[in-house]
């Protein structure tokens, strides 16, 4: 069984969020990048411990990025991935990004394509049904746990107000999110091995680009906190009524 994993550089959640060149970039300056939560606890670790089920398994990963996001992907490497493939674009259109992984997916044939639900920071949860569309492949999101038996998925996923289950054959693609598998830090064997491990970069394919990037905007900052004296409830109800307009 081959298996691609997607995985995408993101700012720590704790990084402090700037803008320049008129509030059309993202400042970098001072940030700390990670490795997107979902992409690596879940479908990265989920793809992980298939792998360690049949060690005949192909564990590949791709990310859509520069130079810059070599770091993160040694990082994933580690943690246990064959090897790696970088497409040399800077692009943030899903419908690009999604083209690209598309595009190598062809290539190599594989039976099972797992994606974060979506990333910390955009937020854009449309990468993995992209992907499905371009590949012509079934495609099962927000999925919670996976199991594989011989060729048939079986997947529950989140749905509102309950959950599902389905049994899909492969190949399929499938965006991963909390319950797929728990969190791993690399050991030092796989951080040692990731330093060897192929990271091959390749140019992108054509693709049409239908987003851009027009302006960012920090979220309104909040009020101060008022403190009323234990004594004076009148005076919360008041503020409760007057200011809040709760009650």
């Amino acid at each position: 069984m081959k298996i691609l994993v997607c995985i995408s550089k993101t700012p720590d959640t704790t990084a402090k969020i700037a803008f320049t060149d008129n509030n059309t970039k993202f400042s970098e300056a001072g940030v700390q990048f990670i490795l997107n939560p979902y992409d690596e606890w879940y479908a990265l670790v989920r793809a992980i411990e298939l792998k360690e089920a049949d060690p005949a398994t192909v564990l590949h990963l791709i990310n859509v990025g520069g130079p810059d996001n070599d770091p993160i992907i040694r990082k994933a490497l580690a943690l246990g991935g064959d090897e790696a493939i970088r497409v040399n674009s800077n692009s943030h259109d899903d419908y690009f990004i999604a083209a690209q992984i598309a595009e190598i997916a062809k290539q190599n044939n594989y039976d099972l394509i797992f994606t974060g639900k979506e990333t910390i920071d955009y937020n854009g949860s449309s990468i993995g049904g992209m992907i499905a569309e371009f590949l012509n492949l079934p495609f099962i999101s927000l999925a919670t746990k996976f199991t594989l038996k011989e060729n048939t998925a079986t997947v529950e996923r989140e749905i509102e107000g309950g959950e599902e289950v389905d049994e899909v054959n492969l190949p399929l693609v499938v965006s991963c999110q909390k319950g797929m598998a728990e969190q791993r830090i690399p050991n030092m064997r796989g951080i040692m091995s990731a330093r060897t491990k192929p990271l091959k970069v390749v140019e992108p394919a054509q693709a049409d680009t239908f987003t851009e990037i027009s302006s960012f905007q920090l979220p309104p900052a909040k009020a101060g906190v008022k403190l009323i004296p234990a004594d004076q409830p009148e005076e919360l109800v008041r503020l409760l009524h007057e200011e809040a307009k709760v009650i």
